[in-house]
């Protein structure tokens, strides 16, 4: 049964292309918290350290 899973797996899931996708969401990331600081001047826009809510 493990080696039916195992083959399934490496058959089935491409570790090249998850990491493809995954350097892509990260500098999609990257980019847009960079943006978001150029337009808002916070790290994370909506957040203040003091607001009170």
């Amino acid at each position: 049964m493990k080696e039916k899973l195992r083959q399934w797996f490496s058959a089935n899931l491409n570790a090249s292309k998850a990491e493809k996708y995954n350097g892509w969401f990260a500098m999609i990331g990257i980019i847009s918290g960079i943006e978001a600081y150029a337009i808002t001047g916070k790290i994370i826009p909506g957040f203040s350290r003091f607001s009170k809510c």
